[in-house]
């Protein structure tokens, strides 16, 4: 049995860099068990086939999950064209073959225009969106595949062609929330008419949260962690150097001082609206105490550029 020292008062962010082949709640389950902390969950779904940055919160700094589950991505995806598979990926059935000796670099980089900006998309059958309650792989792996699956609005900010030979292509893509990749290639490939399913796929980014940060634990060191502190207690001093303080997520937002008193009156649910001056172009500022610097929480800005709305630590 592992053993280690009551830890359930962390309250920060984790960064993960997932491998290939396990699911994003199976790493989250290893890392409950190596910080022994109950609450705790993962930002952004990574599939079995999906590898890269996935954000763990701790204790207090749930609350503040949604900024980065809102926030824009940032992907690299290495798809294999000329064939069309039922779940877009390879883990999926073959349902199409057609031949690519004609297609060019010039006809691809056509075809990736129409996907820039504002469109419509929706989601591949065999992905975890929730449809009535189930997710939609479960309507698909009990053959109900006739439904009306609701239409996202999504943005693709950039599309960069990193690589293409033969039949095999590689995209680095920035989009906004709730994007599905394997839809954008499995459209590609249907635009192209020779089909196409993603073989890898990495998430670099989530906001300003980048896979190359000092602090990013791989399984292998979740595994070696584990193994090295059986029997033992886990250091506080290498949790303080593993987790980011909540206030990370929040780093590029505005900041806003107030007094002791004001803060413990939003605290205890009196009613604080605050007028924001010279703050353009954002949603959210982080509120800090006046004369400590202290980190409390996020204000959110209404259409009025007033703050009626406060999460805090």
């Amino acid at each position: 049995m592992i053993v280690f020292s009551n830890q359930n008062n962390i309250n920060g962010l984790l960064l993960l860099d997932k491998s290939i082949g396990l699911t994003s709640n199976k790493i989250l389950q290893k890392i409950k068990i190596l910080f022994n902390i109950h609450k705790a969950g993962y930002i952004g779904t990574l599939d079995p086939l999906a590898s890269g940055l996935l954000p763990i919160c701790f204790g207090r700094c749930t609350k503040f999950a949604h900024l980065l589950s809102e926030a824009d991505k940032i992907y690299e995806v290495t798809a294999r064209l000329g064939i069309k598979t039922d779940t877009a990926d390879s883990y999926g059935k073959i349902i199409m073959k057609n031949s690519i000796s004609n297609l060019t670099i010039t006809h691809i980089l056509n075809k990736l225009t129409h996907f820039l900006g504002e469109i419509q998309q929706i989601p591949n059958i065999y992905s975890a969106i929730k449809y009535n309650g189930m997710p939609l792989y479960w309507y698909a792996r009990n053959n109900i595949i006739n439904l009306k699956i609701p239409v996202r609005k999504i943005i693709i900010y950039k599309i960069i062609l990193i690589y293409f030979n033969f039949n095999i292509l590689k995209l680095k893509i920035h989009c906004s929330k709730g994007t599905y990749i394997r839809s954008i290639i499995d459209n590609l490939g249907d635009k192209l008419r020779c089909g196409a399913h993603v073989i890898q796929l990495r998430r670099l980014n989530i906001a300003h949260i980048s896979i190359t940060h000092n602090n990013v634990l791989t399984d292998q060191q979740v595994k070696i962690l584990i193994k090295n502190y059986k029997h033992h207690f886990l250091q506080e001093t290498l949790i303080n150097k593993l987790i980011l303080p909540i206030q990370y997520i929040s780093r590029n937002f505005p900041n806003i001082y107030l007094t002791y008193d004001i803060i413990e009156n939003i605290r205890y649910g009196k009613k604080h609206t605050l007028k924001i001056m010279n703050i353009t172009n954002n949603k959210y500022v982080n509120i800090l105490e006046k004369y400590t610097y202290k980190f409390i929480g996020i204000g959110i800005i209404n259409h009025k550029q007033h703050i009626t709305k406060y999460i805090l630590t």
